[in-house]
Formats: structure tokens, sequence, C-alpha cells
């Protein structure tokens, strides 16, 4: 059964109490815009308020807070995010499932995208990156997407009542795209609203943010995060990261190398994560050292990894380590040679373990 069924959406919101409730007392008010954007950090629940939101929209039978009734026929058919009037639009790559630009959509990818997020809204884009198999292409928005949504959207609401189209990371939209979708953001169908889940809005094209309503999300706090993010077991970037570290402690320069070049093969946004997922292990380790175990969050094999390792982490040098693998990941989302970023990062880290 599915861990994020309907009548669990609102209870699916972890956090974000005063979040939901405003837009609560924006849809009893009856102001709901046309395009609301929820922008805030990566694992903030963005995604669980929008789609909870969606199906309030949708609910024909709301309850007196505006809160979905759960029981209406729009709420059974959103409970398999099949409700004819709740549409999805999100990144995608071209893949082996698409041959030709103008079937580059991402209706190609909507039975993957629904079996995620019934698992739970709580994924980000790496993983949406590992469902559709992407190797090394990077998701965005190609231009038959714009097509797409002006074509579903021109259609009479199926149910009679509120269209939804839930954007996920708008930002991937590149300007061609999104400059085609601009009317339609400032002059939708009637009773039609856009819902954007955004991480980065500086990167959103300015014409479209104007034409939004934006609310700030705020990060969950560490319990909250952790509930919704329990730790999961990354073998593969847990073993490059135990790679490195005892390659760079051994001094091995030709493992280094060898380790280098295979991360620089495996695509820009694993390189990114991979990075981040490294400065996380590096503040568990650190914070293992002060023998509190309520400050760690670690897998069963990172804990087990950071009982010798940790030492290794301390005052004098853990700064200068998070700053180099800060300086690697801003590299590699400038499209500096990733062969060079990680050897070189690999060879600052021999020098910093020493101290």
């Amino acid at each position: 059964m599915p861990i994020f069924a309907l009548e669990m959406m609102k209870e699916s919101i972890i956090g974000q109490e005063a979040t939901w409730q405003r837009l609560m007392a924006d849809f009893k008010a009856e102001r709901v815009p046309h395009a609301l954007m929820l922008n805030g950090p990566k694992g903030s629940g963005k995604l669980a308020l929008a789609v909870a939101f969606a199906q309030a929209l949708l609910c024909q039978n709301s309850t007196e807070s505006g809160e979905p009734c759960g029981q209406c026929n729009s709420c059974r058919m959103a409970e398999g995010l099949v409700h004819p009037d709740l549409h999805f639009t999100f990144p995608i790559v071209k893949g082996n499932k698409i041959k030709d630009a103008k079937d580059a959509i991402s209706d190609n990818y909507i039975a993957e995208w629904r079996k995620r997020l019934l698992q739970s809204p709580y994924f980000d884009l790496n993983d949406w990156l590992s469902d559709m198999k992407a190797g090394n292409q990077q998701a965005t928005y190609y231009v038959a997407e714009a097509d797409n949504i002006q074509r579903k959207l021109a259609l009479k609401a199926n149910q009679g009542g509120r269209k939804v189209m839930v954007v996920w990371l708008p930002e991937k939209m590149n300007s061609e795209t999104a400059n085609k979708l601009l009317k339609l953001f400032e002059e939708p169908p009637q009773m039609t609203h856009f819902i954007m889940v955004c991480e980065e809005p500086d990167l959103v094209l300015p014409t479209i943010l104007s034409r939004t309503q934006s609310i700030y999300v705020p990060p969950l706090s560490p319990e909250e995060f952790n509930q919704a993010h329990p730790p999961q077991e990354n073998a593969d970037a847990f073993e490059l990261f135990v790679m490195l570290m005892r390659f760079a402690y051994q001094r091995k320069l030709k493992d280094l190398r060898d380790w280098a070049n295979h991360l620089s093969g495996i695509g820009r946004e694993p390189q990114k994560e991979f990075l981040a997922y490294c400065q996380r292990l590096l503040r568990e380790n650190f914070a293992y050292n002060f023998r509190q175990p309520e400050l760690n969050r670690m897998s069963e094999s990172e804990a087990a990894f950071a009982k010798n390792f940790a030492r290794f982490i301390n005052e004098r040098n853990v700064i200068p380590i998070m700053e180099e693998f800060g300086r690697a990941e801003t590299d590699i989302a400038q499209n500096v040679n990733a062969k060079m970023v990680f050897f070189d990062l690999a060879l600052q880290i021999i020098v910093l373990l020493k101290q």
C-alpha cells in the first residue's frame, strides 16, 4: 500500500503548520492566486504542501476550515494521483524513451513520477534522475512541454471545477520554454491554478517570478528533517568517500587519480550530490567527536566508519576541508573540468588530513 495515501496527504506534511494554515486561510477567504510559488530550501517539504493544497482545491466537499474531506469522488481519484484535473509537470531527460524533440514531455515519465510521489513526497532531483535512469544527462523542461501544458489547460475541467497544475522545479526551465508560458501564467483559463515548487527562485525567469505570489517555506528543524528524511544507506557515495579518505591518508596518488577519473564520468548532478553528501558526512564525523549521539544522523555503515575516522576531522582542519568540498561543488556547477576538480580536491585532502 502506498505510504502517501490521500487520507494522509495533510498528515504527510511534516512541520510547516504555519505555512499550511496560511494556505488554508487564503483558500477559505477565496484569495488563492492563479500562480503560487512555494520556495525554500531542499528537504523542507514544499512538494508535500503543494500536493496537499492541490487536493484541497479540487475537493468537492471541503470542511469548514477548507481542508479536503477525503471522501468525495475527487478525493478518491486524487488518492492515486490520477485526478483528471490534477496535472504535474517536471524536468526530464530524453533518455531512451524520447527520440524526437517534439515528444520531450513529462507525460513520458508520469508512471515513474506517480510511483515516486506515492512512496513519499520527500525526494530530490537526484532521486528523480535515478528513477529516469538519466546517466550523465541533466534534467530540463524542453520546449515541447510548454505546448503540452497549454494543450492540457485549454480543455474544460473534467469534473466541472478547478484545474491545478503542480510545477516542480521551475528553475530548470530554459528561457525559450518559460517565455512560451508567460501569457498562460499571467492569464490562465478560468479556475485554473499553478502551484510551483521551487528551490532556487533566483534562477527562475524574472518575468515568471513577477507573475506569481511567492510563499517562503522555511527549513525543517533537525528532528522534523530526520522524520521526513530517515537515514538511508547510500552505498555508492559512502564507498567513494571512504576510498578518498583512505587513499589520501596513505598518499596513494595513482589510486586517487583513478578515483577522480571515475567520478568525472558519472554526470554533473550526481557529482554535485556526491560532494554535498561528503560535506554532510564530514559534519557528522566532526560532531561524533563530542560523544553526544543525539547530534548524529548516520547509517549503520557510516557510524561504524566514524568510530576510527572521526578523530581525523577536528578543530584544526574541519573548516578548510569543508571549504575545499564547497569549492569543488561550485566548480562542478560551473562546468569546470571534473577530472581536474576531483584530483585537485584529493591532493588538498592529503595535506589537510595530516593537520
